[in-house]
């Protein structure tokens, strides 16, 4: 599929050449950064070196001091607690830090996650039977709550209060917990709207620690647990959220706790340096993968562990899992490409709606993820669940898929999500009328752009510039992720040098060694994966533009600079 590349606003070029003066950096880096909002000294100075006091005062957050004086209230009246989250990373990490920050503070302290597949997602009815059942007065809900408004009424008739922090958008209504964390509600002040649900209740126990007079190294010491649930949950890493990364990549690279070591091991992380794409890739995946295939608890088990022999057993389940997952994920998905390749009619469509009974639900999230990148529409894949068909929708860049399915809320039983991912529950009679309707809501407002892939580009650079002080720097934008991406860059006319070549087991791959002509800047490595078709432009001796970011890459003990090739062009398309 063709790619467009878009080149982004280059900044003001004054406001450039004066940081680029500030900074003795040159203008390169200084539109990266000016890009990325930074154009001042104190600025860069901020993003550069991330200060642990730079974190939020976490009063600000509304209703912050009732949830510390309830969490106070239940300790003095040594009363039971229960610490609930939602069964993905973000949930069980915010169990996980929570349980045990308050473990040792609260007598008789449980966590429950509910299970994916017969109770769902959110505050659940059993959870507040067993809660109440068993004699617990006290909820805190991590990473979900704030739109069970009749669930949390009706167990506050019964006796039984919660503590909500999300960080979801709430309702017009919001429960009537006792305090209820969200950055988002339209009246809290609290500056970071983009806090993960670990986030929401590392500020909670910030506060509790400030009011407590507890050193705050305490909570810092879980930095760790946070900077996988915002990895993984795929938060904005700018400002706060920035420095908790930044911070917490630093423990989790030196030391971790005991569960977090054991899936490093099991992910072949240890003994290197691990960033927010092996949190992505490699370590989140691992603590999903229990409660896609059999319990969320399993991850919490795991990351609360303070036994080494325990936590592996567990890992060994846990990594056992993720290899299940992995399966499946491929065959599903392998499925639901096939179904669309072998049908014209799907294949004609601007969108895909899926339906197979004996798909797994514990992976349509991630099949609607692959079959929206490889056909690059709007996908819904479906599957059978306690007699109804339920699923996972993805969007692709600028479509609101929200909307669209909001649309056809009248087929509907149940949805939920935003703009780029949904889930949903419909009677199985009414996937075709589904189909049919979404298909054409989706043909009516998609645009031809949003039907085209389309790689950001930071800037235009040539491969002389790519120096070892100019990648040092460039190293100091990390941590990556959402509003503060790895540069990604355009080259134009290189050169093969003559000796790049197609590798992988099926020659799927290309890799490249690149020259510029009349430069005498040596011979630039890169890969390109998947694009195997581009081989006859790289050897037909013609020059072409390449798209790719920069990274360093260890083979055999040795570590080089690397060109990840995004995209290859045959010429200029500026």
């Amino acid at each position: 599929m063709e790619k467009v590349w878009n080149l982004k606003k280059q900044g003001d070029l004054h406001e450039v050449k004066r940081l680029s003066a500030a900074l003795n950096v040159n203008m390169v880096i200084a539109r990266l950064l000016v890009q990325r909002g930074i154009k001042t000294f104190g600025e860069a100075k901020s993003f550069f070196r991330p200060r642990l006091s730079d974190l939020l005062d976490p009063f600000v957050m509304k209703d912050m001091d009732k949830a510390v004086t309830r969490i106070e209230q239940a300790i003095e009246n040594k009363e039971k607690v229960i610490v609930y989250g939602d069964y993905d990373v973000d949930g069980t990490t915010s169990v996980a830090m929570m349980y045990s920050f308050l473990r040792s503070r609260i007598e008789e302290i449980e966590y429950y996650i509910p299970d994916r597949y017969s109770e769902g997602y959110g505050i659940s009815p059993r959870s507040i039977d067993y809660a109440v059942e068993n004699g617990f007065t006290l909820i805190i809900a991590l990473d979900c709550g704030i739109k069970a408004v009749k669930k949390i009424a009706d167990a506050k008739e019964r006796g039984l209060e919660f503590i909500i922090c999300d960080h979801h958008n709430p309702d017009d209504e919001v429960p009537p917990a006792v305090a209820v964390l969200d950055p988002k509600q339209s009246d809290c002040n609290y500056p970071n709207k983009d806090l993960s649900g670990c986030g929401v209740g590392f500020k909670l126990l910030q506060a509790f620690c400030r009011k407590n007079n507890i050193e705050q190294d305490e909570v810092y010491d879980m930095l760790d647990l946070l900077v996988v649930s915002i990895a993984s949950d795929i938060v904005p890493i700018t400002g706060e959220n920035r420095v908790m990364a930044y911070y917490g990549l630093k423990k989790l690279n030196t030391d971790p706790g005991i569960g977090l070591q054991t899936i490093i091991n099991l992910a072949g992380l240890e003994n290197t340096e691990i960033t927010i794409s092996d949190i992505v890739f490699k370590i989140g995946p691992r603590l999903n993968a229990s409660g896609r295939i059999e319990h969320g608890k399993k991850s919490v088990q795991i990351l609360v562990s303070e036994d080494v022999e325990k936590s592996d057993l567990i890992g060994e389940e846990i990594d056992s899992f993720n290899e299940i997952r992995k399966t499946l994920d491929r065959d599903i998905t392998q499925e639901a490409i096939d179904m669309i390749d072998n049908n014209e009619e799907l294949k004609s469509m601007n969108s895909a709606v899926l339906y197979n009974r004996d798909w797994h639900k514990g992976v349509v999230g991630i099949v609607a993820s692959r079959v929206t990148e490889q056909f690059y529409r709007p996908s819904i894949i479906l599957t059978e669940s306690n007699g109804m068909a339920t699923g996972s929708a993805r969007s692709v860049r600028g479509f609101d898929l929200y909307e669209a399915i909001g649309k056809c809320s009248d087929l509907l039983e149940s949805y939920g999500g935003h703009m780029y991912a949904a889930g949903l529950t419909l009677k199985i009679e009414n996937i075709p009328a589904f189909r049919k309707r979404f298909e054409e809501i989706v043909t009516d407002q998609i645009t031809d752009m949003q039907q085209t892939q389309t790689l950001e580009v930071d800037a235009k650079i040539t491969l002389s510039e790519i120096t070892p002080r100019f990648y040092r720097i460039l190293k100091q934008f990390a941590p990556y992720g959402p509003r503060n991406m790895s540069p990604v860059f355009v080259t134009e006319d290189v050169y093969d040098a003559g000796t790049s070549r197609l590798v992988g087991k099926n020659q799927e791959h290309l890799k490249l060694d690149l020259v510029e002509p009349d430069v005498n800047s040596g011979i630039f490595a890169g890969i390109a994966f998947n694009q195997s078709d581009a081989y006859d432009l790289i050897t037909s001796g013609s020059p072409f533009d390449i798209c790719y970011s920069i990274a360093e890459n260890e083979y055999r003990g040795k570590t080089n600079l690397q060109l990840f090739i995004k995209d290859i062009r045959a010429r200029d398309i500026f």
